[in-house]
């Protein structure tokens, strides 16, 4: 079976079963949501991800190795990432 995700830089098995589960099938579809709300969902759905799956997405739509990811954008996509909980939290 070809899956698209899994060709993308850092994505592997797990993490496009993940990814699947919440809806992203394709490239596109992860354009689509981002980084950071991908990786919100892919929380929300209960998956034990941690925070390497943050950086592998945003490498996946770089097309770099998520540890070439600059230290100061790693601090912007945590940010984003809280202030998406917290005003779930709000809601």
């Amino acid at each position: 079976m070809h899956d698209e995700l899994q060709h993308l830089k850092n994505l592997g098995k797990t993490s496009a079963q993940w990814l699947h589960a919440v809806g992203i099938h394709s490239a596109t579809d992860l354009r689509r949501r981002g980084a950071v709300e991908a990786y919100r969902a892919v929380k929300a759905r209960g998956f034990r991800a941690s925070k390497v799956l943050l950086y592998a997405i945003e490498g996946a739509l770089l097309d770099i190795h998520w540890n070439d990811i600059p230290s100061e954008r790693k601090a912007l996509l945590n940010q984003q990432v809280e202030d998406l909980f917290a005003l779930k939290k709000t809601k």
